[in-house]
């Protein structure tokens, strides 16, 4: 099916299913209804400033029906209309503030409840059923917002599945996460780097159910606080911390046909000044095979004419076991003085096999080399953070405060394979022997940080300090079989060190950095502007040349937000910072694939990203939101391979200039109170360039996604959600890869006062696999890979919630978030569904 083909079915199924949307939702017209209008701006009575996002809602006063509700604005000022003819009362109610009820007296047909001042209340809230459809999304000055937990399908998919649906992210064919397109950003939880996702985000993502989280944040203009790293911006994951005298809690657990088991554990809790909350999770993936092919035709020097014909088929065999865990601690020692820490862990076991069929030919046709390949072996991955943090406040001024923070960071990762050849054709073991092959790599930070920030009515100023010494190391070796023992398979054969593949790679990389940032905010404008200075210095001992350098880089980030009357325009530019991760600098060379080999490279600088972004947001009916960002950079880190005789060689290289321009588009609307549908889309245009071995290169074309959500409340506590979603490929510097269409449906029903919740979720019932094709093209050869993964799955959720709070945990409002090198690897594992 062609690129065309597959755009029109998605376009045509989206279209037909939002046609059937509106079609359920006519009625016969009926005569105009007079209405009333009810308005007012919602004040905090203790700081006498407005509150934002409070719920507002008029019931029926005599029923205590609810009738219309809504959210305040960020100003605290509301707008509701209802029938006229009925006794009307006016209900505000916002978390950690008692709810207030206000008659509503009426002159003529409208009712101005002027300054509503509300107070924060120790006590449990009243109950008060409101009907409201919570918005999801929301545009601040420099950042987007989806709010998870207003998003009934939540409780039924993983955290990876969430972020499909969050605007400018995409999540392609292998489960990498996308920012606009990019791989080139951080990802944070609770404003920290996490050592959950210091190597493959999407592990974790898959195995994690959302509801864990609270919201996600696109910070699309990072503010000066923020390390400069992460070029398309920063995916901030909040997780839920609700908790005050009490406790409560969840149990997650879900069963997928290819993904397996997995279990989750919520717990918050609040005695006193003491407050904990966190989440605990383990599960076994299935074992899954996956096949390929790869076909590559080389070319004589300086020509097109054909050489040689290399191709290889085989198949991957991946499983295994996780667990992860995160937990928050709260002690409020007095009024001023708090006292929080956190503690990550994330462990992962598996165990990999393959089979591969190596075939080369001549231009004639004829056999010139050949093997079959066959490995085993395994992944090991863990990371760990813990942090503790400080905060000041000062007597008179409750908004200044000052921060002392402290983390420790730890990712260490083993991998090993045993590789053994047979069926050999002009491939000697001379020259390839049986080998094993090991490397254990990783890295360690310890981070300190200062913080301070001093709001004084319209202004807000943000100031700090921040060291991170950072150690990436790697202890890598290979052995290969003797020769006098070339036919003994047994475990005990006799395996002897390769001393020009085994190594130890030690890379430090110390930041030093200050900033200094001010927002200014009136009643339609707010405005953020910072500088960041960062140094650098770097320190490495590695088979080579040792590397001893330093850099300075000094940030700017500027944005601007306009609000009208129900909606924003922001307009933000910022310089980020790409540093090189351990996965791009690691000299290790990974050979288990003999004839496709691949390395990192130590000498790589960093790459420095200019963006500029303007986006529009509406939320007077439902919410849109609509982007504009061009982004340029000329000393880009490119992935890039070359041909060194038969075997074709990947690496990382700076080189020429990456440019971009992007065009997203995100919209959530009711259409009725049972009936919403979400659309998120994004299409970008990528101009390429660069010199690599003598030999220039220059890709360019578009990227996008899109994704359609309709989801349909029925009575009696059942929701149906249907999914579908397209996603276009890459541009590289040397190739690009195929596009794909994914659907998904869920059906879930709710039990025991929406306590209990059960969901089915049917992911792609329509195929069994997906071919993921990617080319390559450079002047030595042309090669195009398949890869063919499962596809469909079915799976069975259940949402389990106990307890009872009334509040929040107080938690520190600065900590360390060490957003600056680029995330983790590939995703390999996890849990969807």
């Amino acid at each position: 099916m062609t690129k065309i083909a597959i755009m029109k079915q998605f376009l045509l199924t989206v279209l037909c299913c939002f046609v059937t949307g509106l079609a359920m939702a006519q009625t016969t017209p009926a005569a105009p209804v007079k209405n009333i209008t009810v308005k007012g701006t919602v004040i905090d009575s203790a700081a006498n400033k407005p509150l934002g996002y409070g719920t507002v809602a008029l019931q029926d006063a005599a029923t205590k029906a609810p009738v219309k509700s809504t959210l305040a604005k960020d100003d605290g000022s509301f707008e509701l209309k209802a029938p006229e003819g009925k006794t009307y009362q006016l209900v505000v109610a916002s978390v950690g503030y008692a709810t207030k009820v206000i008659p509503v007296k009426l002159t003529g047909n409208a009712f101005d409840a002027g300054r509503i001042l509300i107070s924060t209340s120790n006590k449990q809230l009243n109950e008060v059923t409101i009907t409201a459809v919570k918005p999801v999304m929301k545009q601040e000055v420099d950042r987007l917002s989806y709010d998870v937990t207003a998003d009934p399908e939540s409780k039924a998919i993983s955290a990876l599945d969430m972020m499909r649906k969050v605007p400018l992210l995409a999540v392609d064919g292998d489960d990498n996460i996308k920012l606009k397109g990019s791989g080139k950003y951080k990802i944070l939880i609770n404003g920290k780097e996490s050592a959950l996702m210091a190597k493959n985000p999407s592990d974790v993502l898959k195995a994690m159910p959302a509801t864990n989280i609270e919201k996600i944040e696109v910070i699309t203009t990072p503010p000066a606080k923020y390390d400069a790293e992460g070029l398309a911006g920063i995916i901030n994951i909040i997780t839920k911390k609700n908790a005050d005298q009490g406790f409560n809690g969840s149990v997650n657990s879900r069963y997928n046909t290819v993904w397996g088991a997995g279990y989750n554990l919520n717990i918050t809790a609040k005695q006193g000044k003491f407050g904990i909350s966190g989440y605990a999770g383990f599960g076994k993936q299935n074992q899954n095979s996956n096949s390929f092919s790869n076909t590559q035709t080389q070319f004589e020097p300086n020509t097109k004419n054909v050489r040689s014909t290399l191709v290889q088929t085989g198949d991957n065999t991946f499983g295994g076991r996780y667990r992860y865990g995160n937990a928050e601690l709260s002690y409020e020692i007095d009024s001023l003085n708090l006292l929080t820490g956190s503690f990550e862990a994330f462990h992962g076991e598996f165990d990999q096999s393959g089979s591969q069929r190596s075939v080369q030919r001549d231009a004639s046709g004829a056999i010139t080399q050949g093997y079959h390949l066959t490995n085993s072996g395994y992944n090991h991955d863990q990371g760990l953070d813990a942090s503790i943090n400080y905060q000041l406040g000062f007597k008179g001024h409750k908004d200044e405060l000052l921060t002392l923070s402290y983390k420790y960071s730890y990712g260490p990762s083993k991998n090993f394979t045993d590789n053994q050849f047979n069926e050999r054709t002009n491939y000697y073991s001379a020259n390839q022997p049986d080998f094993r092959q090991y490397n254990n790599a990783g890295n360690k930070e310890h981070t300190f940080q200062l913080d301070y920030a001093y709001p004084v009515k319209k202004i807000s100023i943000e100031a700090g300090a921040k060291v991170i010494l950072r150690n990436n190391f790697s202890d890598y070796s290979r052995q290969d079989k003797d020769a006098k023992d070339s036919l003994n398979t047994s475990p005990n054969a006799v395996y002897n060190i390769n001393s020009g593949q085994t190594g130890a790679f030690d890379y430090h990389q110390d930041v030093y950095s200050a900033y200094n940032s001010y927002q200014l905010k009136f009643e339609k404008w707010t405005g953020k502007a910072g500088l960041r200075l960062e140094h650098t210095q770097v320190n490495a001992v590695f088979t080579g040349t040792p590397l001893d350098k330093s850099y300075n880089n000094l940030i700017p980030s500027v944005s601007i937000q306009r609000s009208l009357k129900s909606s924003s325009l922001s307009l933000g530019f910022t310089q980020r910072i790409q540093r090189p991760g351990i996965y791009q600098l690691n000299p290790f060379i990974d050979k288990s694939n003999p004839k496709f080999i691949s390395t990192g490279n130590p000498d790589l600088k960093p790459e420095l990203n200019n963006t500029f972004e303007l986006n529009y947001s509406n939320f007077s009916k439902g919410s849109i939101n609509v982007g504009l960002s061009y982004a340029f950079s000329n000393n880009a880190i490119q992935n890039v391979t070359s041909l060194i005789d038969t075997v074709t060689f990947t690496t990382y290289q700076n080189l020429g200039s990456n440019r971009s321009l992007g065009l997203n588009l995100n919209t959530n609307y009711s259409i009725t109170k049972k009936l919403t549908v979400n659309i998120n889309g994004q299409v970008s245009h990528i101009w390429l360039k660069g010199t690599y071995n003598g030999s220039f290169y220059k890709n360019d074309g578009y990227t996008g996604n899109a994704f359609a959500n309709i989801g349909y409340k029925f009575d009696g506590g059942y929701r149906l959600g249907l999914d579908a979603g397209f996603f276009s490929g890459d541009v590289t510097l040397q190739g690009k890869s195929s596009n794909f269409i994914f659907n998904s449906y869920v059906l879930s029903k709710e039990f025991l006062n929406k306590k209990l919740t059960i969901s089915a979720v049917a992911n792609n019932p329509y195929s069994k696999y997906r071919t993921f094709r990617s080319t390559t093209n450079t002047v030595d050869f042309d090669q195009e890979s398949l890869y063919h993964n499962r596809y469909r799955n079915f799976a069975v959720r259940v949402n389990f919630k106990f307890g009872k709070l009334n509040g929040e945990i107080k938690k520190n409002q600065r900590g360390i978030n060490n957003d600056d090198t680029k995330g983790g690897g590939k995703s390999n594992s996890g849990g969807n569904g």
